[in-house]
Order: structure tokens, then C-alpha cells, then sequence
């Protein structure tokens, strides 16, 4: 009879002390439901961009003090073509965005 009353009393206390708890606890911010892709982009164009550019400037700078002119224009080239494609997909992702806002105005 004692241990079921120990047992009762401890599981009020118990159920007291979390519905305590839980209405301490603030409800967590709802999900986003859609991707922030400003902010990729941002992130990208202000924190990788850079670095990569860095680097390849590093690797030419590194291959011209040996001589190796031929591959560093030959490098400088293909970087210079690959920027022309990155910014071809920007201006085609400001169009497309554009174009869509356009037609379901």
C-alpha cells in the first residue's frame, strides 16, 4: 500500500514538473518551406568566388615564375571562358526570372 502511494505521488510530481517544463519552452520558428537562393547566390558570389580566384592566382603566378608561359595563358583562358559561362547563367536566371514574373503577372 505504501509503494503504490509512493509511486502515485511520484508520478503527480512527475507529470507536474513536465507540464512545467513544456510550458517554459517556446515554440520553435516554423520551417521555411522555400530555398533562399538570394542568399545562395550571395554566398557564393561574396565568399567562394574569391577564394577560387585566389587559388588560380596563386597557380598562375606559380607557373609563370618556372616559365611556363604557354600554360598560363592557356589556363588564363580557359578561367577567362569559364567566368563567360558563370555569368551567362546569372543573366539567364535574371531573364528567366523576368520572363516568368511577365507572364503570370
Amino acid at each position: 500500500m505504501i509503494a503504490t502511494e509512493l509511486v502515485d505521488a511520484a508520478w503527480t510530481g512527475a507529470a507536474h514538473a513536465f507540464q512545467t517544463l513544456t510550458a517554459a519552452v517556446p515554440a520553435a520558428a516554423p520551417a521555411p518551406k522555400t530555398i533562399n537562393t538570394e542568399g545562395v547566390v550571395t554566398f557564393f558570389a561574396s565568399k567562394v568566388a574569391p577564394i577560387l580566384l585566389a587559388v588560380l592566382g596563386v597557380i598562375f603566378i606559380g607557373r609563370a615564375s618556372r616559365g611556363e608561359i604557354s600554360k598560363v595563358l592557356t589556363s588564363s583562358a580557359i578561367a577567362i571562358v569559364g567566368l563567360a559561362f558563370i555569368a551567362g547563367a546569372a543573366t539567364l536566371f535574371f531573364v528567366g526570372d523576368y520572363l516568368i514574373k511577365l507572364i503570370f503577372q
